[in-house]
């Protein structure tokens, strides 16, 4: 029997993608070699590589003028790859609303004159700051937030206005969980080893307008219209990783696409938050208006049993459930791939830890 793997990256995938891709694993499509193995200038794997990209316009509902790359570095690299490729006055906005959105910022620091225009450690990152238009600067190139706090658990009800300014988001660990209108942003990013796929694989979707504008110390690899230019054949690709983000797609595409991902999403939070918010043993401190789809943080009365309770349900078959160093408890990351059967077990689990250490 699996075990649940509440990890907050990397992450549980669908088993029905880990068979198909088991069984492809020595011989894919009759090539007689694994995807591993395979050139990413042969004729299969440009296939590969264009199915990904259809999927995800097609799931995103991602229109004509915009790009899509799969690239490597993770979303941490695109930290950079932002201020260095948008850079028309070189002035840029950040809203700071946890570990990753701050790292972002200090990024950014390096090559423009990033500016925070709001944040929530106050409350230690426990709420998304009220934004308005006018908070912004009007010749700033882009205003950037990271739309999930994966570490804390808020995420963005809806987009900012932003106005003219382009809006970039960090969607590493709400992608393709819940409809995002892409319209609204200039640019969105995302590490895979949430809800795409393993580790090794980048997503970058940017608007036209905004490609060639780049810094001229800004790496090759690093210009999006580089990897662009060669649909993400610039260089060897991760190409495995991509191959089982596709492969992804394609099975949220047939269960009914990111609207119906959403419901089950929005029901497996509710069913958790719902039993913690009922208990007088654990507590999320979360606003209830922020509160992520996707990481859920919670702690019981003392570390001591928060310890307790990590090593009992790891032996019960429910992983990785200590919280981040930064809020200390338990966080539940429930991505995309976990069922609800995961989150029932877990809740069982709860239940009974609660009524023996109380």
């Amino acid at each position: 029997m699996r075990n649940y793997n509440f990890s907050a990256g990397p992450s549980m995938l669908p088993l029905e993608v880990l068979k198909s891709v088991q069984e492809e694993l020595l011989d894919f499509g009759g090539t007689g070699i694994s995807v591993m193995e395979m050139s990413h200038r042969s004729k299969p794997y440009e296939a590969i590589n264009a199915e990904a990209e259809q999927l995800l316009r097609e799931l995103m509902n991602i229109p004509e003028n915009y790009d899509v790359i799969f690239v490597q570095g993770g979303a941490s690299t695109q930290f950079e790859a932002i201020p260095l490729n948008i850079c028309k006055n070189r002035k840029a906005d950040y809203v700071v609303t946890g570990n990753f959105a701050n790292k972002s910022f200090k990024e950014a620091q390096k090559y423009t004159d990033a500016v925070c225009v709001a944040s929530s450690k106050d409350k230690n990152y426990s709420y998304i700051p009220k934004l308005s238009k006018d908070m912004f600067r009007p010749d700033a190139d882009y205003v950037h937030i990271c739309y999930n706090n994966t570490i804390f658990g808020t995420r963005y009800t809806e987009a900012p206005d932003t106005g003219s300014v382009p809006l970039v988001a960090d969607i590493s660990s709400c992608i393709l969980s819940q409809e995002i209108d892409v319209t609204k942003f200039g640019v969105l990013y995302a590490g895979a080893q949430k809800n795409v796929g393993p580790a090794g694989v980048t997503i970058v979707i940017v608007r036209k307008d905004l490609q060639n504008m780049c810094q001229d110390i800004c790496p090759t690899m690093l210009k999006w219209s580089t990897q662009i230019a060669e649909h993400s054949l610039y260089n060897t690709p991760p190409a495995f990783s991509t191959y089982v983000a596709m492969k992804v797609f394609r099975h949220l595409k047939e269960i009914g696409g990111v609207k119906a991902m959403q419901k089950i999403n929005e029901k497996k939070a509710k069913m958790l938050y719902d039993y913690i918010d009922s208990s007088s043993f654990y507590t999320n401190s979360v606003e209830k208006e922020y509160r992520s789809l996707m990481n859920v943080p919670f702690v019981s009365p003392s570390a001591e049993l928060d310890a307790k309770f990590v090593s009992e349900a790891a032996k019960d078959g429910l992983l990785t459930l200590k919280g981040h160093r930064l809020v200390g408890g338990m966080r539940a990351s429930i991505y995309n791939a976990m069922p609800i059967e995961g989150i029932e077990k877990l809740i069982a689990f709860m239940k009974k830890f609660e009524k023996e250490n109380k």
